[in-house]
């Protein structure tokens, strides 16, 4: 195996955080040709936060062994990644609408009136925040109905078409982030839907597997768990167990327990 961190010690003269010892395995993965989830997803299975690989100020020295590593010893196009680059895009979601067309299904703000009355093929579907986690569920599951939030970019015409979904009898369940902006998107766009969509939207996040998740899986950092203003009693108490631990969980270190949780809740 090649020792990378004495490679780039040696050619940097900058040490190696002992953070990034997990990056071990995802570049024999890489050097072995191994198909990878998104790259949030393998920043998390590293034992990192999902944005240091993707985001310089994250963790600046990992990302900077990371890119020296791949510059150095990986050709262009030899990471075989899920892609996650979804955000810009109007609608994005997977077994939604009755339709042939190849999964996921992505419609511009110009498509969005003529899908008001367009035939469902589902009375459930399960909203996703995190677009690496999307691509991700929809590869394990390809017939689960999920939508991609798509971050915190709320285009007219995706709330317009969520709420034309849900006023049609579409049962709506929400999964984010464990952070404050998280809470804050969550809360944004619960306030957008019909009052009665709550029971329905928060009956997978719930503040007793919050809780749990924070308690489990939660990383100490004051920058993402901090006061939001937030409407929904129920995002309130989420968002209060993030601000008194000073803990978040970020969307890719539930993978598992949202298998369970989503397939339990789909055939219920």
């Amino acid at each position: 195996m090649t020792d990378y961190r004495a490679a780039y010690e040696a050619a940097t003269g900058h040490p190696v955080p002992p953070e990034a010892a997990g990056l071990d395995v995802l570049f024999a993965k890489i050097s072995a040709g191994e198909p990878l989830p998104p790259r949030g997803q393998q920043a998390v299975d590293a034992g990192l936060t999902a944005h240091s690989l993707n985001d310089a100020k994250e963790a600046p020295a990992v990302f900077h062994y990371y890119q020296w590593v791949l510059a150095h010893y990986f050709a262009d196009g030899q990471l075989n990644e899920l892609s996650a680059k979804l955000i810009g895009m109007a609608f994005t979601a997977a077994n939604i609408f009755q339709t042939e067309l190849p999964q996921p299904l992505t419609l511009n703000p110009w498509q969005i009136a003529a899908m008001a009355n367009y035939p469902l093929a589902t009375t459930k579907a399960v909203v996703v925040e995190n677009n690496g986690v999307f691509v991700l569920l929809h590869t394990l599951h390809p017939t689960w109905p999920l939508i991609d939030q798509g971050g915190n970019d709320f285009q007219k015409a995706y709330v317009a078409l969520m709420q034309q979904l849900v006023a049609r009898g579409l049962r709506l369940a929400y999964l984010g982030d464990l952070d404050s902006e998280g809470i804050r998107i969550a809360d944004t766009l619960l306030g957008a839907l019909p009052r009665d969509s709550g029971p329905d939207f928060l009956s997978l996040q719930t503040p007793q597997r919050v809780l749990q998740w924070i308690t489990d899986r939660g990383r100490v950092d004051a920058g993402r768990t901090g006061d939001r203003r937030i409407s929904d009693p129920t995002l309130q108490t989420e968002l209060a167990t993030i601000r008194f631990s000073g803990k978040f969980v970020e969307q890719e270190q539930l993978l598992s327990e949202y298998e369970g949780l989503i397939g339990d809740w789909l055939k219920d």
